[in-house]
């Protein structure tokens, strides 16, 4: 596994691979690794002659209020973890080397960004829209990988790639959850012992809220009432509980099959968000 710091590295190394017929994958991460984000490079390893991982915490997607320095920074545990994978190169950029000092462009995708968690962190997808364009211009992969966990975020990355022609093929892979079904994310270290007791029922509101549109109830807007409820009185204050068409984000009516229910909630000082996608029998009108 090559350590590369450096833009110019990198691209002799991608300029290599290249003049030997490889393709590349990239998985793109702010580190502290779990098993969630190495399913995502195993399927990179399975889908590509190379494989690329990023480490970088990326200061623009932090919105007011919270804390980039107290980001958890895990770079040694990362490095063994992505080592007994056998990618090929771990890109381990610095701030300054991915943004110069008088940097003004700033990616920006219209509508799917202030809806949902933009609403709540205005800001945030812009910052991951610029920086993950900055490393598609890097990396040059052929195929990137996102997990599903972050499905407003894939949504977007998906339509900047379709809006800017950018040559990278976006695939994504299914949540991989706890034993407790509480979704796999970084911020999962922030809970204390009870919050982790808690933590599950997110999940297990979104199964009950799926469960209930699939049994025939299409009153969806008494759905996330009865969610946002039972999430409160669990000890979670609610950002969203929200019932969408999972091809657009666009509010759910009683005619679409494709649907996703989307939630975030703080437990504590921890936001943590999470999502089900599902179809709908389509005789159910």
């Amino acid at each position: 596994m090559q350590k590369i710091q450096k833009l110019v590295d990198l691209r002799v190394a991608v300029k290599g691979w290249r003049s030997e017929g490889k393709n590349i994958a990239f998985v793109p991460t702010m580190g502290n690794l779990h098993d969630g984000h190495l399913k995502l490079v195993k399927e990179a390893k399975l889908s590509a002659d190379k494989v690329v991982v990023s480490v970088f915490v990326n200061p623009t997607q932090f919105v007011q209020g919270e804390d980039f320095e107290a980001y958890p920074r895990t770079e040694a545990e990362d490095q063994q973890k992505l080592a007994s994978v056998e990618i090929d190169a771990l890109f381990l950029p610095v701030i300054s080397e991915m943004y110069g000092e008088d940097a003004g462009t700033i990616v920006s995708v219209k509508n799917l960004s202030t809806v949902l968690c933009g609403q709540f962190r205005p800001g945030h997808f812009d910052g991951v829209a610029t920086v993950v364009c900055k490393l598609f211009n890097m990396v040059q992969p052929d195929i990137a990988f996102f997990g599903q966990k972050d499905y407003q975020q894939l949504m977007i990355i998906r339509t900047m790639v379709r809006d800017l022609n950018i040559p990278v093929e976006i695939r994504s892979t299914g949540t991989v959850r706890e034993i407790s079904g509480l979704a796999m994310s970084s911020r999962n270290g922030y809970l204390n012992p009870n919050e982790l007791q808690i933590a599950p029922r997110l999940y297990k509101t979104l199964c009950t809220a799926r469960d209930t549109i699939l049994a025939g109830e299409n009153c969806y807007e008494a759905i996330e009432k009865e969610a946002v409820k039972f999430l409160q009185h669990s000890g979670f204050v609610t950002d969203y509980f929200s019932i969408r068409n999972s091809n657009n984000l666009f509010k759910a009516d009683k005619q679409d099959i494709d649907l996703i229910i989307l939630a975030a909630a703080k437990l504590g000082e921890t936001r943590l968000i999470d999502n089900v996608v599902f179809k709908k029998p389509s005789f159910d009108s």
